[in-house]
């Protein structure tokens, strides 16, 4: 079957910088990445878990350690300073990728999307909110964003509310209104959905949220590595994302946040690298961003990062986007063909690149054993939604999420697996 229309990317292309995308899939498995028996080629769609790395990220890692492996910040050699520059300008780097014009001054390295939510939660959090507070999630968060202004909550009395999703896979606008009033402080949003795919009115809800003389915070895991994303315009407090879901290493990821804002705030972590000066008695912080980056940094990682964002620029993300939505569409119709299977979500002309199902009378992880033996690889579970899954009346779901070096074929693979499941529970 497949699309009978160009692919807005050259993906043929593009597979090319990605070997792991040439091997087969079986056998035996006791060795990682030696297998005696392949002989299922691979098709991946877990990209929404995390994408693969690109020839061209992981060689600027490897020039890093064979060419000026060393800390940063901490020497006068020659080493030093040449790691020291590599990771200022990934900094800038990547805060001009989603539209930062304040540069490495508000833009964090930290591990993932979850840490940077960690970092505004007790560094900002943890001071600002009391009894009386209100944050505002929504029902479709992700546990790094419900999970952790939940415990904030409990520790400081503030209340959690939740915007209502509607039986579409959107956000209640209206019960939205509602939810965001003079005792909120916070609103934390996902702006695009890993399990419903939905794409949320981020700008919107920031509109509201200011308002009231609220923050907004975007978890944009899902929408930096898919789409063009001006944290500006958007009118963000703090977004964050995370490398390994957009062709970058794993182990990095970034908190933008408005200057003014950061430099009010007080460290997450303390010790070596984020001190201007220490004495017994007291200590001095380090301008941005070095203030939340204590310790030795992610160095080849916030390299590699770097290297990403040039990777995907030169591709172009209305490129990107525009892949995402074909694929996404594609698969949609597809599943659409069978009534016993169950699509969570709006419709597939209007969501990010992903699809979570469910096929009736089969359990999503016994879907996905049966998918891998076919080669396709997707997730299986809640997906980091537990109370998004009880909203809507499933224990588990089947998600698969696609990206540049992804085709239609590989979703008719999907499909076909899909029949062969269907057929063994039959």
């Amino acid at each position: 079957m497949g699309v009978q229309e160009p692919y807005p990317v050259d993906v043929d292309a593009i597979r090319e910088d990605y070997p792991i995308l040439q091997r087969k899939v079986g056998g035996d498995i006791s060795t990682p990445g030696e297998h005696d028996d392949d002989t299922v080629p691979l098709v991946y769609l877990d990209n929404a878990a995390t994408s693969h790395t690109p020839k061209q990220v992981v060689e600027a890692i490897v020039d890093y350690y064979y060419g000026y492996n060393s800390n940063v910040h901490r020497g006068i050699h020659s080493l030093s300073q040449e790691a020291s520059v590599a990771y200022e300008n990934a900094h800038d780097r990547v805060a001009e990728f989603v539209g930062a014009s304040g540069g490495r001054e508000e833009l964090v390295f930290t591990k993932n999307t979850t840490e940077s939510m960690n970092l505004v939660a007790y560094a900002w959090g943890l001071n600002e909110l009391e009894p009386g507070d209100s944050v505002v999630l929504t029902q479709m968060e992700h546990h790094a964003s419900l999970v952790t202004w939940q415990q904030i909550a409990k520790k400081t009395g503030a209340e959690v509310r939740f915007i209502r999703v509607t039986d579409d896979g959107r956000l209640d606008m209206e019960h939205a209104k509602e939810l965001i009033d003079d005792s909120t402080k916070m609103v934390s949003v996902v702006h695009v959905s890993n399990t419903l795919g939905t794409i949320n009115p981020v700008s919107e809800l920031a509109d509201m949220a200011h308002e009231v003389g609220a923050y907004i915070f975007v978890d944009g895991a899902q929408s930096a590595p898919t789409r063009p994303v001006d944290v500006e315009a958007i009118d963000a407090d703090f977004f964050a994302f995370s490398g390994h879901k957009m062709c970058g290493p794993t182990g990095i990821g970034a908190l933008y946040g408005k200057r003014d804002i950061l430099e009010e705030m007080d460290p997450y972590l303390y010790g070596g690298e984020m001190i201007r000066r220490v004495t017994f008695e007291d200590s001095t912080w380090e301008d941005l961003p070095w203030k939340f980056e204590a310790g030795t940094p992610p160095i080849a990682q916030g390299i590699g990062f770097g290297a990403a964002v040039d990777y995907l620029d030169d591709i172009g993300m209305e490129n990107v986007q525009a892949h995402e939505e074909l694929l996404a569409e594609y698969a949609y119709d597809r599943l659409s063909e069978f009534d016993d299977i169950e699509i969570y979500g709006p419709p597939g002309d209007d969501r990010g690149g992903l699809v979570a199902f469910n096929l009736d009378g089969v359990h999503a992880h016994d879907l996905s054993s049966i998918l891998n033996e076919q080669g396709v690889a997707i997730r299986a579970g809640d997906h980091c939604t537990q109370p998004l899954h009880e909203v809507l009346g499933a224990a588990a779901s089947t998600r698969a999420s696609f990206y540049i070096y992804n085709t239609t074929e590989e979703i008719d693979t999907l499909v076909e697996g899909l029949e062969v499941a269907r057929d063994l529970f039959a």
